[in-house]
């Protein structure tokens, strides 16, 4: 057992909450976490950043294409809110102080760009984030867990976006050269929405389920008073 295995992980202090929300409709309704690069689902990618985290959390409505990944889920309790929803459910959910949010979509968030998000917490804020381009990237962000009773409360009386959440709490705002230091081409915060994302990325759709063979008819029941042989 090695010494980390031994001292528990790295920020116990942590729930790695990968948000799942959103139909794929641009897609064709795939379940975008399922997506694939490198022969690996873009779920599995995220997950291996589970690590260093205390606890695992997957945010959905709908887990029934996730279950194979035996995670705790937690679907929205403001309901029709989109991304914020999510975040606000994982707030919820989460038993540990802060929240590492991750988009199910972004398929190259690296440990170090987590970790630059990481060391930059403080007892002053409740919320850590990079700005990309002049945007904020609210789904790769941390958020303390105690700002889920007033988010609660904003989603239930309005429609806000995270970046309106954000600017309503004591958030630090990392600028766009402290991800460059560690990803340079800002691979971290790319998301694949759309079919020229995938092929702009090299992310392909999963594979299809095995349907019944080329012309061959259904199987319908016997008309009455027909055996079967």
């Amino acid at each position: 057992m090695s010494d980390r295995e031994r001292s528990g992980p790295e920020y116990a202090d942590v729930t790695l909450a990968v948000i799942a929300g959103g139909k794929g409709e641009r897609l064709g309704g795939v379940a975008k976490g399922l997506l694939e690069l490198e022969g690996r689902t873009v779920l599995e990618r995220v997950l291996e950043l589970g690590r260093l985290c205390g606890d695992v959390l997957l945010g959905t409505n709908e887990p029934g294409p996730y279950e194979r990944f035996h995670l705790r889920t937690v679907g929205d309790v403001v309901r029709g809110r989109g991304a914020p929803g999510g975040v606000h459910a994982a707030l919820v959910g989460a038993r540990t102080e802060w929240v590492l949010a991750v988009a199910c979509d972004m398929p190259f968030v690296s440990e170090a760009a987590v970790r630059v998000l990481l060391d930059a917490r403080s007892p002053e804020v409740d919320a850590v984030c990079f700005t990309v381009g002049g945007r904020v990237e609210p789904l790769l962000a941390l958020y303390r867990r105690t700002l889920s009773d007033e988010w609660g409360e904003a989603l239930k009386k309005e429609e806000p976006s995270l970046r309106a959440l954000l600017s309503r709490c004591r958030t630090k705002h990392l600028p766009e050269e402290a991800l460059r230091a560690v990803d340079a081409e800002l691979r971290a915060v790319v998301s694949v929405n759309t079919p020229e994302d995938l092929a702009r990325h090299g992310v392909s759709r999963p594979p299809s389920p095995p349907g019944p063979p080329a012309n061959t008819p259904p199987n319908l029941p016997s008309p009455p008073g027909r055996g079967t042989g």
